[in-house]
């Protein structure tokens, strides 16, 4: 239970953290960000390859990488000390955390609770709207109670 709490209490944290990321909308530039920011200082490719210690045909293969999804975060890394930038990565949640946590919640509960509510209604003794939302709910909360690692198990 102190577990639970305190992993409730890091993901509050952490959205926290993360929430001015979610509210921000920065898309790489076309040709990628080592060239957007090699090209903004006035910097040719040959001039970053002395930078970093490697031949210019390596920049060329660098930009045409990043820009495709196909660089390692090693060379973003070395790329951004020899354009004297820092290098920011981050995972960040389309939802906070705890949205995420419940959505996935309801999705179990939701996911248990089908084929009884389709066996009910089979022998006539279907309930009403209100009282399966009720049901959805305590469900829900119920796997909620539940150590957070079972919610990602898929039955």
């Amino acid at each position: 239970m102190i577990k639970d709490r305190q992993a409730e209490l890091a993901r509050k944290n952490l959205d926290r953290k993360l929430a001015f990321l979610r509210e921000q909308s920065l898309p790489r530039p076309r040709g990628g960000w080592i060239r957007a920011i090699r090209d903004s200082l006035g910097m040719t490719s040959r001039q970053l390859a002395k930078r970093m210690g490697v031949v210019q045909s390596r920049i060329v293969a660098l930009e045409k990488a990043e820009a495709t999804d196909a660089t390692t975060l090693k060379s973003l890394r070395e790329a951004a000390e020899a354009l004297n930038c820092q290098l920011v990565y981050a995972l960040v949640p389309k939802a906070p955390l705890d949205e995420i946590v419940r959505d996935r919640a309801a999705a179990k509960a939701l996911d248990q609770f089908g084929p009884v509510a389709q066996g009910m209604m089979l022998e006539n003794q279907s309930l009403t709207t209100g009282q399966m939302h009720e049901e959805l709910e305590r469900l829900t909360a119920e796997i909620l109670n539940e150590p957070l690692r079972y919610l990602w198990e898929d039955e």
